[in-house]
């Protein structure tokens, strides 16, 4: 059978089949590559983010019937504008604060004469105690007659030793161009360069795109495209939550400050926004000043305490609670990846790295999640749960670990019921231990613990009811949080079922059904989810080991409440037999009892064989829990209502 969906060029490309090129040889030439060429593919990378700023805006003017030249030309100037605008009303605040610095020295000097003398006071005290102490010992250690060296009374005799030569070459006037020219001028060409990519990528980004595909993936559209989409769909929602939140956090800095009555709030709202797009040091860096300046101001210090309160409460409000809310979701990315990704490009590109971090970081998730041989990234970097539902609960009872493999159920159950968790979550998980097992991976000590720890598990569920949680009123990212967990989506057994009271007296007994361990070493703890659920749902249902349907020992079983049997599989391949001979004793013990084969694995071939059905000769066969419980309950009212009918009939002929 082919595989549905081929690895994408892209795989093949990045590590192609029989490769023998080691992963940590790949990763050193590519970071080498990184450093070595960071000065062409800092203002590439920067020109392809603001080509996504830009994007939108470009798309707009489309639709007003703007030709593509125009519409990107228009959008550059636009972002040129605001650049330039923002940089004016910088500099203007600036200019206005430094016209006032010479009235706010005068507090300044009194501020450090004050620290100054309340400082030197106590220092001064301290050292005093000891002064004759600390005299005689420099006394004793001082040589008498000691002179300063000989070149330093050179020095001090003649201080305009440099030569005249070397005086006269650094303030030639080729020397001054050079030193604050070209400082001043690669900024520019780097903001130059950066302009000139973005609007080239922008009037070919149909072309672009087409051209990756082609690159890529044109083998598998589906999956490249795909990838593209959710690359430029995170990184347009990360800068749009970023730019929100970071307006709105200079927005009430600004308004604070004005409130507090820091000169210049404007200028500092302004440099608090665009400062805290630097992660983790921005908003420190953008504290600083206005604090000093409220330190200058205010003769006291009422005003520097005020100013630093407002950054820390918001920084605290918007770092510890609204960001790990909003970008969490938006991004993809663990807040440790966050971290590590910060110091990795700060160390690669230097500043511009750790402004870069974020969106660099996002675009690896994202390669990661859609390209098989990079899914380490995702793994690593990505916030959804390293291991699936079934993969932890199966971590878990290998562990022995019967509390935090509750708290994983519970965790679940808030979300779907009981017989959902036990379909979906543990009978899966039970699959993967009996294949270990069958595979002579799990020792007997391991399969023992694993025993133990289902049948407490299952003990400690037994006050949960089996019934679908009422829905929560809750947001777009409570939903987002609840499909990357992976939740079971089973519904519980239909409503329809008869309550407790409606049921037959029969069926009401304590071992109605009789919940029958299939010859697997795990077969005993299906059977105990099976009872468990039918007693909830008004059965009486009690468990049996194999051993106790054995030739030697089904004479001895007692029957004598049994109104149906149920018999757990977690894996009958290869001997089908034994169901077989199995079910025949049964009958013969039980002749009027109906009998029902769960067979956990779905994919069983038993299911998929008629004429096989037909030869083992049960009346029921399902493939997951509540199928089962349907089946018996269902069982018990049709007959129940039969039974009842013939006693009605007994009754009107007497």
């Amino acid at each position: 059978m082919p595989d549905p969906s081929p690895p994408s060029r892209l795989t093949t490309l990045i590590a192609p089949a029989g490769s023998e090129a080691p992963a940590l040889q790949v990763g050193v030439v590519v970071i080498a590559a990184l450093y070595l060429a960071r000065e062409v593919l800092i203002p590439i990378t920067l020109a392809v983010l603001l080509s996504f700023l830009l994007a939108p805006i470009v798309d707009l003017l489309g639709r007003v019937r703007l030709g593509r030249v125009p519409a990107v030309l228009l959008a550059v100037i636009m972002a040129l504008g605001v650049m330039t605008g923002f940089g004016g009303v910088i500099g203007s605040q600036f200019a206005q604060l430094a016209s006032n610095i010479p009235q706010y020295s005068v507090t300044i000097e009194q501020k450090v004469d004050t620290v100054r003398a309340y400082t030197i006071e106590r220092i001064d005290r301290f050292v005093g105690s000891l002064g004759h102490q600390v005299e005689r010992q420099g006394t004793s250690q001082t040589p008498a007659g000691a002179h300063p060296p000989a070149a330093s009374r050179a020095a001090a005799a003649n201080p305009q030793a440099a030569p005249a030569a070397a005086a006269a070459a650094a303030d030639s006037p080729l020397a001054l161009a050079e030193r604050y020219l070209s400082s001043a001028l690669l900024p520019l060409v780097t903001v130059g360069i950066v302009f000139i990519v973005a609007i080239f990528i922008l009037l070919q980004r149909e072309d672009l795109r087409d051209r990756l595909i082609r690159l890529f993936g044109a083998t598998d559209l589906h999956r490249t495209t795909s990838a593209l989409d959710d690359a430029a769909r995170r990184l347009s929602r990360y800068f749009l939550t970023q730019f929100a939140i970071n307006a709105t956090f200079g927005l009430v800095i600004g308004a604070g400050l004005y409130f507090i009555g820091v000169p210049n709030p404007v200028l500092w709202g302004m440099l608090s926004a665009l400062l805290r797009f630097v992660p983790y040091i921005g908003s420190f860096i953008a504290a600083g000043l206005p604090i000093a300046l409220a330190a200058a101001v205010d003769p006291g210090w009422s005003m520097a305490i005020w100013t630093a309160a407002l950054y820390l409460v918001i920084e605290l409000l918007v770092g510890q609670a609204v960001e790990p809310m909003i970008y969490g979701h938006s991004t993809g990315l663990s807040p440790l990846a966050v971290v590590v990704a910060a110091i990795f490009w700060s160390w690669l590109w230097g500043p511009i790295g750790l402004i870069l971090s974020m969106p660099l970081t996002l675009c690896l998730v994202v390669l990661g999640r859609h390209v098989e041989r990079l899914e380490f990234l995702d793994v690593l970097l990505g916030d959804r749960p390293a291991l699936t539902s079934v993969e932890s609960f199966y971590q878990r009872i290998l562990a022995g670990d019967a509390d935090e493999a509750q708290d994983h159920a519970e965790l679940l159950l808030k979300d779907c019921s009981l017989s959902s968790y036990y379909d979906e979550v543990a009978l899966r998980g039970l699959q993967l231990a009996a294949d270990d097992a069958q595979r002579g991976v799990l020792h007997l000590e391991q399969l023992e613990r694993v025993k133990n720890t289902i049948n407490e598990l299952v003990s400690e569920l037994a006050t949960n009811d089996d019934r679908e949680p009422a829905p929560e009123n809750s947001d777009g990212a409570e939903a987002a949080r609840q499909d990357e967990r992976d939740l079971p989506k089973v519904l519980p057994p239909q409503g329809s079922a008869p309550e407790h009271e409606e049921l037959a007296p029969p069926w009401r007994q304590q071992a109605s059904v009789l919940c029958l361990a299939g010859k697997g070493p795990l077969d005993e703890a299906a059977s105990a989810m099976l009872a468990q659920l039918l007693g909830k749902h008004g059965l009486g249902a009690r468990t049996a080991p194999h051993e106790a349907s054995s030739r030697e020992a089904i004479a001895s079983l007692d029957v004598s409440e049994i109104t149906m049997v149920c018999i757990s599989y977690l894996d009958i391949s290869g001997a089908p037999s034994h169901l077989r001979y199995l079910i025949r004793r049964l009958k013969r013990k039980l002749p009027n009892a109906p009998i029902l084969v769960g067979l956990w694995p779905s994919d069983d071939e038993v299911l998929k064989e008629e004429r096989v059905r037909a030869m083992i000769g049960a009346d029921y066969y399902a493939t997951t829990l509540r199928e089962a419980v349907n089946f018996c309950v269902e069982t018990a009212h049709k007959l129940g209502e039969v039974s009842g009918s013939a006693k009605a009939l007994e009754a009107a002929s007497a």
